[in-house]
């Protein structure tokens, strides 16, 4: 009982802690990186990569094997005593030792190790593209955390001023300056405004879920910490997206696994072309026996085991060479084969290039649609803002109807919410733009 008091005691101290935590962007994405699964698999599948260029290196060096074995003999043999056949049983053993070296293979173990080096790194760049795109997953995530804490925002001030009305609205009707019916919508607008904020309610525990998720971490009590976005420049980041598309370059790793594909095609190439040339190896043995005879008559003995192993004792070696004369065509055509692959892998790069040349374009073009929709949000939200002063004074003096005064309330509302939405758009795309360029900080 004791035991699974403390348990619970534990359980909940961490949870507490989760809760009381506000995480900032550079945590959420750090943890992101430590749980997920994906990262988890591919390091595995690194340190595998690992074991690979052992093995290759291991090709360099010799062998060595030993092997015992010993086997009973049963039957008849000549007795030199009494010149007769008598039955005899006879044990014996061998003890041998052998190595062998490859001398020459044509640079197979050379450019094999070659290979397993570039997937050696080659798994370092899988990694690294999981990696950049959960980061991406994380920012948007984060982001859609501050949105919606923002939308929240606006449907309180909404509901707020929503009340406000039904005060005013009541004090009037009983006053009798505006009829029940005045009063009912006034109500009716502030129970349509309360539904709004319950959903925006919903859509930040939604987005909280969401990237509480995607850490890996408990979702009740999570929450992140505030990041001032400001108001974001109106200019763009980068002038052109060339500019973008020649940083990403040199840093994207799909680029660079394509560029070490090519090479591995390559040496893939070097190891076929082995096959046309002759293979050396070296061998080296050393090999003793011994065997005793279990029925040897009175006055006879088999010879010490030591003495038996010394004089049997014996050793040798040999150089091999293998020249490959005529195989079928069966090198011809795998070096040919090995060159259409290259060649494959060499319009992969390409193709690799031009997609991540559209993708760079296409969120270029995302941010400048983004910048306008922004400007254009916040001059509407300035006109809405001047229009709903001046349609709240009328309603207050009577000049304006009820309706009148919801559907200037109603584009008021839509215009905060358009800019909102407009502004935190904006501000991920151009994130989206500084992780190809290589300039996204997370701090």
């Amino acid at each position: 009982m004791k035991l699974k008091l403390t348990f619970c005691i534990a359980i909940l101290s961490v949870a507490t802690t989760f809760s009381q935590k506000l995480w900032t962007l550079r945590e959420c994405v750090d943890r992101a990186l430590e749980k997920n699964i994906t990262i988890q698999q591919n390091k595995l599948n690194l340190e595998s990569a690992k074991k690979d260029v052992d093995i290759a290196k291991g090709n360099f060096l010799p062998n060595l094997n030993a092997s015992t074995g010993g086997n009973f003999n049963f039957g008849t043999g000549f007795s030199p005593v009494t010149n007769t056949r008598v039955a005899t049983s006879f044990f014996g053993g061998s003890i041998n030792m052998s190595s062998g070296i490859t001398i020459f293979n044509g640079f197979r173990n050379t450019n094999t190790y070659k290979q397993a080096q570039l997937g050696l790194e080659s798994s370092k760049l899988d990694l690294q593209k999981i990696e950049n795109d959960i980061s991406l997953f994380v920012v948007n995530g984060y982001l859609n955390v501050l949105f919606a804490k923002e939308n929240l925002t606006v449907a309180k001030v909404q509901y707020e001023i929503s009340k406000t009305q039904i005060e005013a609205a009541e004090s009037r009707f009983k006053s009798g300056v505006i009829p029940k019916g005045d009063l009912l919508n006034v109500e009716s607008t502030a129970a349509t405004n309360l539904q709004t904020l319950i959903a925006q309610e919903n859509a930040l525990d939604l987005a909280l879920l969401n990237l509480a998720q995607l850490l890996q971490i408990p979702a009740e009590g999570f929450d992140v910490s505030p990041v001032d976005v400001g108001t974001p420049s109106a200019e763009l980041l980068y002038k052109t997206s060339t500019s973008v598309y020649e940083k990403s370059l040199d840093r994207m790793p799909e680029i660079a696994r394509a560029k070490l594909a090519i090479d591995n095609a390559a040496l893939t190439i070097e190891i076929s072309k082995a096959a046309f040339l002759p293979s050396i190896s070296a061998q080296i043995g050393l090999s003793t026996n011994y065997g005793f005879n279990l029925n040897l008559p009175a006055g006879f003995s088999n010879t010490p085991l030591a003495d038996q192993l010394g004089d049997n004792f014996g050793y040798g070696f040999g150089v091999n060479m293998n020249i490959p004369i005529f195989n079928r065509f069966q090198t011809k055509n795998r070096v040919s084969q090995s060159v259409i692959n290259k060649e494959i892998f060499e319009t992969r790069l390409e193709s690799e290039k031009l997609a991540l040349q559209q993708t760079i374009e296409q969120a270029f073009l995302d941010v400048k649609t983004a910048l306008k929709t922004y400007e254009a949000a916040k001059i509407s939200l300035a006109s809405q803002q001047e229009a709903f002063k001046n349609a709240q004074e009328r309603y207050n003096f009577g000049s304006m109807t009820l309706f009148d005064f919801d559907q200037v309330r109603t584009r008021l509302v839509n215009a905060e919410a358009t800019l909102i939405r407009s502004k935190y758009d904006y501000v991920f795309k151009t994130k989206v733009l500084q992780f190809y360029s290589g300039d996204l900080t997370l701090d």
